[in-house]
């Protein structure tokens, strides 16, 4: 018994100071610092865009307010292959991880411009969004991005809400060509294979104006 109660004392006092030592060692979770990357996109991000994230070339997203951890997961990919643009593929790939973090911090702090449609156009890309084509088996936007289009930050859904049409529209036309095809489980590709061009345009506009032509 005595022989039994020691062992038990002993790995007690092992797996304590393991715990202790797991403490002192452990670091802590990195996070972003917003003013570095404040610094880092107006070296480097502003030309194209803009310095809080705003561009103005409407073939160039908007990342103001956008999900962290959806911006992390793009730069991420462009660094790693997984994602290729010709002008951010070269942008992203010297960031560090601490970079990526910074600059994550930063844009999803800023106030977005937001945007008009053509309301006619849109019309069409609301039905899509938000119920989608039942005839042709396409699913409705709103499923994954929100009815309002703010997306969900921990899945990694971007917000769409105010971004550029004709970069949403460029963007579908992507999936749809599997010229992108960074989407998990290619769920943005089994999307846009049932799309036609009209409805990416009609969707396109409408999610320009979510949130703003109200």
């Amino acid at each position: 018994m005595k022989t039994w109660l020691m062992t038990i004392s002993v790995a007690a006092a092992v797996m304590a100071g393991a715990a202790q030592a797991s403490e002192h060692t452990s670091e802590a979770p990195k996070v972003g610092d917003p003013a570095a990357g404040e610094a880092k996109v107006n070296s480097i991000c502003q030309a194209c865009h803009g310095p809080q994230g705003n561009s103005i070339v409407p073939t160039w997203p908007k990342l103001a307010g956008q999900h962290p951890e959806y911006i992390i997961k793009q730069l991420t990919n462009f660094r790693q292959g997984d994602r290729y643009n010709e002008q951010m593929t070269p942008m992203a790939m010297p960031l560090t991880d601490q970079e990526v973090l910074d600059v994550a911090a930063y844009l999803s702090t800023q106030q977005q411009s937001g945007g008009m449609a053509d309301p006619e156009l849109a019309k069409l890309g609301e039905s899509i969004y938000r119920m989608g084509n039942p005839q042709t088996g396409v699913p409705a936007c709103s499923g994954c991005h929100g009815p309002a289009g703010m997306g969900q930050g921990l899945s990694k859904f971007p917000r769409l809400a105010g971004q550029h049409a004709a970069y949403i529209e460029q963007t579908l036309g992507y999936f749809r060509s599997q010229e992108r095809n960074n989407d998990p489980n290619a769920m943005m590709r089994g999307v846009t294979a049932r799309m036609t061009d009209q409805e990416m345009a009609a969707v396109a506009q409408y999610i320009q104006g979510l949130g703003y032509n109200d």
